[in-house]
Order: C-alpha cells, then structure tokens, then sequence
C-alpha cells in the first residue's frame, strides 16, 4: 500500500525509488528510443577492446577472434529473417575471416558471452528480435563505418550495396518501446566486448611464451 505525505496541501508519494530499475524501466518507456539507450551505448563505447577497434589497435588474431563472434550473432538474426537482403552480413563477415584465414589467421573459438546472446536472440519473438536488428545492423552503418578504416582486413563487413534501403526498411518499423530490449542488447555486447579483452590478453600471454 503507498504512503502518502501531506506538505501545504501537496500530496507526495513516499515510496518511489528513483534509482529502482523498475522507474527506469518506466522511465525509458517514455523517452525517444536514442534518447533511452544513450547510457548503455556509451557504455559500450568506451569498453576497451572497442576502444582499441577503432583506434586501429587490434592484432589479425584478435580480429578474427572478434570476427567469428559476430558471425555467430548475425547468423542467428539472419537465420530468422532481416526486413530487407541488403542488410544480410553472414556472407561479408565469412569473406573478411577467408582474407584473415589466407594469412594463416585462424579462430573458431565461440565465446561464452556470444552463445548466451545467440541462445537469447533465438529464444525472442519475431517482434522482440526487431530491436536488435536495430542496434547491431545500424551500429555498423554508423559507428561501424569509422570502425572500418582501422580494422586489419579488407572490412567487407561494414560494407552495403544499398546502406539507405536498408536503413529505411529497419527506421520503418523502429518503435520507442524497443528501449528495454535494445538495453538488453547494448548489455550483451558490452559482455562481449568484456571477455573479449579477457581473451586478447591470453593470446597475448601465449604468443610471448
């Protein structure tokens, strides 16, 4: 039952938590999607082994580590259908791990972090697994599109034939509501990005023995 004070006629609600993550879950329910993810998206952002993606810091090895991850989860959306082909990465991302492969750069390590993602994207409704064909596919058409000059590869991942139409096909169905679960998504990518690094610095240990 709520409590209730009374101060000079106003009646205040004594029992909100503020910093519950339920008021947030409400809270972001209200907000513009962007506006509603910001905080997660920096979040991912300035993790490490993203940081040093884009600054062009990553080894063959740990690119092609990175790679094989995001096959995983590009399958498991694609498997289940994207709101337009040019969208469609699997290919681009198995051409770049070839390149890499030529080069006797290899990886077919599955990280925990990406099965729990695959096992939760496969586990979503048809609706639910919208939002995060909109974080990860516009993450590449944006922020990716920086990301691709500092890659040690060709990068055809972050390559589209018609980056507008696709664009279009997932801005056509983006609804605010997906706050919660593109949250979920930017959460699984930034334990992603966290084991990841963890297993950068094993490759590193192990190549200096």
């Amino acid at each position: 039952m709520n409590r209730y004070k009374k101060f000079s006629g106003i009646v205040l609600i004594s029992t909100i938590n503020f910093d519950s993550p339920k008021f947030a879950k409400n809270r972001n329910r209200m907000l513009p999607l962007k506006e509603a993810t910001s905080v997660k998206h920096r979040q991912a952002e300035k993790m490490p082994f993203n940081t040093r993606m884009i600054e062009g810091l990553l080894s063959k090895e740990e690119y092609v580590l990175y790679l094989n991850q995001q096959l995983q989860i590009f399958k498991a959306m694609e498997n289940r259908g994207v709101p337009h082909d040019s969208l469609k990465r699997a290919e681009r991302i198995e051409q770049d791990i070839a390149e890499l492969n030529a080069q006797k750069i290899y990886s077919d390590t599955i990280l925990n972090s990406t099965q729990e993602y695959v096992n939760y994207l496969n586990a979503l409704s048809d609706e639910d697994l919208l939002a995060h064909i909109y974080l990860n596919y516009l993450a590449l058409m944006f922020g990716g599109q920086i990301t691709k000059k500092s890659v040690p590869s060709t990068g055809k991942m972050y390559d589209f034939e018609n980056m507008q139409e696709g664009m279009m096909s997932v801005r056509k169905v983006q609804k605010d509501e997906w706050a919660d679960e593109v949250n979920k998504g930017f959460d699984f990518n930034i334990q992603l990005f966290d084991e990841l690094e963890s297993a950068c610095k094993k490759l590193e240990s192990t190549s200096n023995k």
